[in-house]
């Protein structure tokens, strides 16, 4: 029987690093992309090839220019003949006051949060529409529910990617194609490093768990969803313990 190929979007570190081993350890093959950490991208693509006997197929480049993308599915298609799922989850923050945020720093996080998800779905679908089958998986946050001060730009990508989540579920449904995404809150990743050891114990007391989640935790999730029926699809799935 054939291994599922799974394309995962910012895939060298953090949460897409954590899904893209969870994947491969399900025996799933990978296309495992990013667009500033070339020779950590090939050499983590050589690592879960070896450990868990999947192949894995580096893609570096950004998933928000559509040029990338067309050479990118091009050599999923010679490699794998097939693409099975597509977790978009590239995605980039700044933090700071919306008058401090210039239009090309604006850009630049809806071109990665944002424009990715058009170019990578734009060109999975055909693909997926072959088989009649599919998963698309889009990695959202709190923060494109509520908002959040000093991210105005990061909330309202992925408040972008929530629309777009149950929009393109609804144009998918009847090929039997899910769309759903999961809107994380505080995942103990790289990303958050940013805080002072003083703002990590305030944040974690405002979560009702009272911690961070685990990036293993967000894999093991992302792996439930894209497994599950496609019945189940449209949906923004909150992971945040309890907080928002």
């Amino acid at each position: 029987m054939q291994s599922k190929v799974a394309f995962i979007t910012g895939a060298s570190r953090g949460i897409g690093r954590a899904i893209a081993e969870e994947f491969a350890r399900h025996g799933y093959c990978l296309a495992i992309n990013c667009k500033n950490s070339g020779e950590a991208l090939l050499s983590y693509a050589e690592e879960l090839a070896n450990r868990y006997h999947v192949t894995c197929l580096p893609l570096f480049g950004d998933a928000g220019e559509e040029p990338f993308i067309i050479e990118a599915f091009q050599a999923i298609d010679h490699k794998f003949g097939r693409i099975d799922v597509l977790v978009n989850n590239a995605g980039i923050s700044k933090i700071g006051l919306l008058a401090d945020l210039s239009l090309r720093e604006w850009n630049q996080i809806l071109q990665t949060n944002l424009t990715s998800l058009f170019c990578c779905c734009k060109h999975a679908i055909p693909r997926m529409l072959r088989s009649q089958s599919g998963s698309i998986l889009n990695i959202s946050s709190v923060w494109g529910t509520v908002g959040a001060s000093c991210e105005v730009a990061y909330s309202a990508s992925k408040g972008g990617v929530n629309a777009f989540t149950k929009a393109l579920a609804k144009e998918l449904a009847p090929s039997h194609i899910s769309v759903n995404a999961i809107a994380f809150g505080v995942i103990d990743t790289q990303m958050n490093q940013c805080f002072t050891p003083e703002e990590r114990s305030q944040l974690m007391e405002e979560i009702p768990a009272g911690r961070f989640g685990a990036p293993l935790e967000a894999a093991q999730l992302a792996l439930t969803l894209v497994e599950a029926p496609s019945y189940l699809t449209g949906q923004v799935v909150a992971m945040d313990g309890g907080w928002q």
